[in-house]
């Protein structure tokens, strides 16, 4: 492959709703463009980006693929992103390597949920996009129906760039706006011809629009157009290229990715009308010893500096990070400053990467996207930089897990395998989390919802030979006492010889805004003062089990205010055991309750669905603590709500909103338990044991 600079570089990132066909239309881009001899096929698990055995089961693509495209003397690196919205830490993660993406919609289906998703990702990133409306082949498709529903759900910045010509089997094009011409496709190339009479009007009241577009986006085409003078075709490509980097004029294209309808007229228009990584404005960061404020821009001349987005276990390799190149230049045996470890660390080999495919290369230019192998200390979110000239660029934002899962391994010898397997897809998958509960005994895995941890228990049995078996996740709860109690604890055992005394008189007395605490009351040393250590540990130990169901106490403020020693029989042992007695006593008294978890969510639903989520998150015994709108037809609902009611929460929630819904939740403390439900946690303790 060849090398390419700044201003020949476009970074393009492919989005849409499950099955809307991205994986189709990349492989058919790099059909067309040569990148490929053979066009592969999603049903017959032959596409370069979706390699993994994993995407070909189910047919979709789980996680962010790299196929660079070359076409006109330009490189375009396209990254095939996930279709499923619960892999938003992966896509989050490859939106910082993209600097322009395409939205892919089906036709037959018109704008999905995720796909509407993905569209507030792009704006709220403020990237320049086009929208590739595929399956136009497909029965029952109107075209103007689903151009209204982008208009309506997507933003009227949406502008047709061409109309489709013929319907299911028969559409074999479409009419170009821009150019006025009928380009009908006979495999991977295109045959111009007169726009069809019939359609003309509607074409030349379109491209009224567009000539208006391309007017306001420069003050001189302004002039001109408000003079009734006509625009040439180079200034309405030019003011049509200011639109699109504005996000004024969002393209929408049609084609047929399977029938190669279509892929030849987006390379032209990602050349024209996306930004070469040279138009782009610096990158910024901070020096790692002062996080003073710096920048670098995407040029050769500054000093070397890259930000790790992605990284990928290879059984053979190891470890691959895919590296964005925001400045200088990256050669093999390199030395960098790893931000992760803050350390200096050698390159060691430097490719391209072709979905699983590697292209070596000697240099790599800044824009471009490239991997590394076996570098020590680099994980995703690592800036690589100069080491005379470090600095370290922010990492992108990946959500907190929303579900868990406790997993143990069908075959005790895998036990051993476990560990190591989970740690090497952590470092693929940073919203991936690891857990054990010593509480519940249960070893927890935490993701996004169902099909994310699916594809990390179909990655365990693939990759390392581990099968699972899956539980649903315990709620830790805890005990406290609601009454003040006094008691004494006697442990005394005299048989001749060295024996054990120890007694204590102690208060306990509820503690709402701590743990634990010790103190000593304790006059005329009826307890020496080098036992105090013994009964303050007693207790502890005692308060890690509780007399209801075994769950630790928390809330307890242990007083030592009397007690009684012997001369000989006294020791430590005596006294910690005195100080558990005491407590077991007290209990009797002290109104024991069980505490829950308490977790904050925040809910981003629609509009439409507000009611809804509102009865469901009292239902589930929440509080709502505040609502505020989000962006265009979504509120946010905040709440606090029992953890043991979102345990598969993300599950309901897509039910209740069509998919729509999103929430985080982290925990923020824990409550009493209402009294009717203390004996079926106490039961379901027992039965765990």
């Amino acid at each position: 492959m060849k090398e390419y600079l700044a201003d020949q570089l476009k970074n393009v990132i492919f989005l849409g709703h499950l099955g809307s066909g991205k994986t189709s239309l990349t492989e058919a881009l790099a059909y067309v463009s040569g990148r490929i001899e053979k066009k592969g096929e999603v049903e017959k698990k032959n596409t370069v980006s979706d390699f993994t055995p994993e995407e070909q089961v189910k047919q979709n693509s789980l996680s962010t693929s790299l196929v660079p495209i070359e076409f006109k003397d330009l490189k375009f690196n396209i990254l095939d992103a996930p279709g499923a919205d619960e892999m938003i830490g992966d896509i989050s993660n490859a939106f910082e390597a993209a600097t322009s993406a395409v939205l892919v919609l089906d036709a037959t289906k018109g704008v999905e949920i995720g796909a509407e998703r993905m569209w507030r990702e792009i704006r709220n990133r403020n990237l320049p996009a086009i929208i590739f409306i595929n399956k136009m082949d497909k029965e029952n498709v109107k075209f103007e129906t689903v151009l209204e529903q982008v208009k309506s759900r997507l933003g009227k910045q949406a502008v047709p760039f061409c109309l489709p010509i013929g319907k299911q089997d028969e559409f074999n094009g479409f009419a170009d706006i821009i150019e006025l011409k009928a380009r009908i496709y006979n495999g991977t190339t295109s045959v111009d011809g007169d726009i069809y009479p019939d359609k003309m009007d509607k074409v030349l009241e379109l491209r009224q629009e567009l000539i208006e577009n391309v007017a306001g986006s420069d003050e001189e085409l302004l002039e001109k157009y408000f003079n009734g003078e006509e625009l040439t075709m180079e200034e309405i490509k030019r003011g049509l290229h200011l639109s699109v980097l504005s996000g004024e004029a969002v393209p929408v294209v049609v084609g047929s990715a399977t029938k190669d309808i279509g892929p030849l007229t987006l390379l032209h228009m990602i050349k024209e009308y996306f930004p070469a990584m040279s138009e782009l404005k610096p990158n910024k960061g901070v020096k790692p010893e002062t996080e003073d404020s710096i920048e670098r821009a995407y040029n050769d001349n500054h000093p070397f500096s890259g930000y790790v987005f992605k990284t990928l276990i290879d059984p053979f390799v190891g470890t691959i990070n895919l590296v964005h190149v925001k400045s200088g230049t990256l050669k093999k045996d390199q030395e960098v400053y790893v931000s992760s470890v803050q350390d200096v660390e050698k390159v060691g080999q430097v490719f391209y990467l072709c979905g699983k495919t590697q292209i070596p290369t000697e240099v790599v230019h800044a824009g471009d996207v490239c991997a590394i192998a076996k570098t020590e200390g680099v994980i995703t979110g690592s800036t690589l930089s100069d080491k005379k000239s470090p600095i370290v660029y922010p990492k992108a934002f990946t959500p907190s897990p929303t579900m868990y899962l406790a997993i143990h391994p069908k075959n005790k010898a895998d036990e051993d395998k476990l560990s190591n397997a989970l740690q090497k897809l952590q470092l693929e998958d940073s919203t991936f989390e690891i857990r054990r509960n010593k509480e519940t005994s249960q070893l927890l895995i935490g993701g996004q919802g169902t099909i994310h941890l699916g594809y990390i228990i179909d990655k365990m049995k693939n990759m390392f030979k581990v099968d699972l078996d899956t539980q649903d996740q315990r709620v830790v709860y805890r005990e406290t006492i609601k009454n003040v109690a006094t008691a004494e604890g006697r442990y005394v055992k005299q048989s001749g010889g060295s024996g054990y005394y120890g007694v204590v008189v102690m208060r306990f007395e509820p503690l709402p805004d701590k743990d634990y605490e010790f103190a000593e009351e304790v006059f005329g040393g009826a307890v020496p003062r080098n036992y105090f250590p013994a009964v303050d540990k007693g207790l502890q130990e005692t308060l890690e089990h509780g007399t209801l169901a075994g769950f630790p106490v928390i809330g307890v403020k242990g007083i030592l205010t009397d007690g009684k020693y012997h001369p000989v029989d006294s020791n430590e042992l005596a006294f910690k055991m005195a100080a558990s007695i005491a407590y077991k006593e007290a209990c009797k008294t002290s109104k024991p309750t069980i505490l829950e978890p308490i977790h904050k969510i925040v809910v981003t639903v629609k509009d439409e669905y507000m009611g809804d989520v509102l009865g469901d998150v009292n239902k589930r015994r929440g509080r709502v603590i505040g609502m505020e709108p989000a962006e265009d037809g979504y509120q946010k609902i905040v709440a606090e709500v029992p953890e043991a009611e979102i345990v598969k929460y993300t599950i309901d929630l897509k039910a209740m909103t069509q998919g729509s819904g999103t929430f985080t939740r982290e925990f923020v403390k824990y409550e009493e338990v209402p009294g009717n439900l203390i004996p079926k946690i106490i039961e379901e303790s027992k039965k765990s044991e």
